[in-house]
């Protein structure tokens, strides 16, 4: 049991670069208090002591912000950074070296008794404000970009962003680290593409129109694209 709570404090040192001290740790960290009540409330849950279970949940979820069911299964050094508005529904499960950051959610889609919860795999961290729905296989190694929302499973070692969430990235190897400000915008690329193609046709109509003799009048959008492409470029690159 010590051996486990020892863990648990090493996990937060190792992934928060935030954390200074054990006290500071043990005193100011409502994701560790909110998992080392989750492991409490999952025992009693186990032995049938539901309404206790839920009570002690309850209880966490209202001094940590932060909402574990006491039937979900959680791994080892796990870790919720600050942990405001998570929520881990009955049938999730969590495997081993998992990040999640605030805002998560891993919820359910049927309001039938059966698995209906994500299941995530090893290694993965899901970014600030994502949400999984269903009863869904988050694989080993993945990335869920902040404000994703996940409803198929995602494969092993690739990383997901968008709503809904799409694959932009498949590294096959594990990743703890999530910079969230150089993760790939689709849908600022789908922008790029049509932009792209547009300036052919317009390369296209600009010879038809000096080989009929047509005089071209001045593009009254041409300033205000341009101002936007500046923009787009300039958010891509935050």
């Amino acid at each position: 049991m010590f051996e486990r709570l020892r863990e648990d404090i090493q996990t937060v040192f190792a992934k928060d670069p935030a954390a200074r001290s054990m006290a500071e740790v043990i005193c100011c960290y409502p994701g560790l208090h909110a998992l080392w009540s989750h492991r409490l409330a999952h025992f009693l849950w186990q032995r049938k002591l539901r309404l206790l279970a839920r009570l002690l949940s309850h209880i966490s979820r209202f001094l940590t912000g932060i909402e574990i069911h006491p039937g979900a299964r959680v791994g080892r050094r796990f870790f919720i950074d600050h942990g405001a508005g998570v929520v881990i529904g009955e049938t999730a499960e969590i495997g081993d070296d998992v990040l999640l950051y605030q805002g998560v959610v891993l919820g359910g889609t049927t309001s039938q008794k059966k698995k209906r919860h994500p299941t995530i795999g090893n290694n993965v961290v899901i970014g600030a404000g994502a949400i999984a729905l269903g009863a869904i296989t988050i694989d080993d190694g993945a990335r869920i970009g902040s404000g994703s929302v996940v409803v198929k499973s995602v494969p092993p070692g690739t990383t997901v962003v968008g709503i809904p969430g799409k694959i932009v990235k498949d590294h096959r190897r594990p990743f703890m680290e999530l910079e969230h400000g150089k993760l790939p915008d689709p849908v600022a690329e789908a922008i790029r593409l049509v932009l792209k193609e547009q300036d052919k046709l317009e390369e296209r109509l600009r010879k038809l129109e000096s080989s009929s003799g047509i005089v071209a009048h001045q593009d009254e959008l041409r300033e205000k694209r341009k101002k936007f492409e500046r923009d787009l470029s300039e958010g891509g690159r935050r």
